[in-house]
């Protein structure tokens, strides 16, 4: 993957896949994404239209002719990778998607793979901690098999990202096709839809507000948080590791720091300098109690380990959503610009 070659991302609009797209062209890659927008945003990836390295195709991955639309913008050349970021990933979005959610995880992986193997491109899956469900074992590795309600309302995307999992893993098996799988754990960063759902995003939007911050459950819950910048490195890495016996095995790509949901509610008050109060609401259905990956793996194959605290990234990513240079439509109502 040293010399510049074709990657296709799937979901390359969205949250995570924009600054992979932004990473892979800075690094000489040739970039062709494909999306349909319906949670990611075309705003994330336009400042790379100017680009001769970049070409966005509209479409869904369960679509076969934006697949071969993806095929004709490769312009004849060789795809030697294919990402596979296409998915809601915050709660309200999957709920709000279902049958969506279940068919990007399932037909779109497919036709992803099948692309991959058409071209014997390098396949890389964006799997999620959510496979875990709410763990029993505590932190998780990769070789824990989770705790997934297989029938609750989260399921959706719990059991969608499981199969994408066992589809990859068996076209690796059964066709040879070059797959990787990362695990991706709590991710956030600039670009971030305000109050989208996830955990740093809604605290982020409220404090700004000056409202009420609401903490699901008592707040003792744990998660851990990986700044987009690390989540990025720990991709690129695992995309470009060399291929030996156990390169199809899922790896975990996230920050091992574990905090709970009522520290990160102090902490962006305070970071915001909000005079926010905290307000309890009921714990969601099948809400995982504890999350936090174990990154062995990780450090051992791929070198790669966060090196952005949470203080930090959340200084940056409130500063991404105070910048009056955000359009107006990505920034909280309260906030200055």
């Amino acid at each position: 993957m040293a010399e510049a070659s074709t990657v296709v991302v799937a979901g390359g609009a969205g949250f995570i896949g924009s600054h992979l797209c932004d990473r892979l062209i800075e690094r000489g890659d040739r970039v062709v994404v494909l999306d349909n927008c319906c949670t990611g945003r075309y705003g994330n990836v336009e400042h790379l239209d100017d680009s001769e390295a970049f070409v966005f195709v509209p479409g869904d991955v369960v679509d076969p002719g934006a697949i071969a639309a993806v095929e004709h913008a490769a312009a004849g050349g060789v795809i030697s990778a294919v990402l596979h970021l296409a998915s809601p990933a915050s709660p309200p979005e999957y709920l709000r998607r279902p049958l969506e959610t279940l068919d990007a995880g399932s037909t779109g992986t497919r036709h992803l793979l099948e692309l991959a193997e058409r071209h014997d491109a390098r396949f890389l899956l964006a799997s999620t901690s959510e496979v875990y469900g709410d763990p029993l074992v505590h932190p998780q590795t990769e070789q824990y098999w989770g705790n997934v309600n297989p029938i609750g309302p989260r399921s959706v995307y719990d059991e969608a990202k499981r199969f994408s999992e066992s589809l990859t893993v068996a076209f690796h098996r059964a066709r040879g096709v070059d797959t990787r799988t990362a695990r991706i754990f709590n991710t956030y960063g600039p670009r971030m839809r305000a109050a989208d759902g996830r955990v740093i995003t809604n605290f982020i939007d409220q404090a700004l507000r000056g409202d009420p911050i609401t903490i699901y459950g008592d707040g003792e819950q744990t998660r851990s948080f990986c700044f987009v910048d690390d989540e990025v490195d720990g991709l690129v890495a695992l995309l470009d590791e060399p291929v030996h016996a156990d390169v199809s095995l899922p790896v975990n790509i996230g920050n091992p720091g574990e905090y709970t949901v009522q520290e990160v509610a102090a902490l962006v008050v305070e970071l915001v300098g909000s005079s926010s109060s905290v307000v309890n609401r009921p714990l969601p259905e099948d809400d995982p109690r504890f999350r936090r990956p174990d990154i062995s793996l990780a450090a051992e194959r791929l070198g790669w380990s966060p090196t952005v605290d949470l203080s930090d990234g959340l200084r940056r990513t409130i500063d991404w959503f105070t910048d009056a240079s955000v359009p107006n439509a990505e920034r909280p109502a309260g906030a200055p610009g």
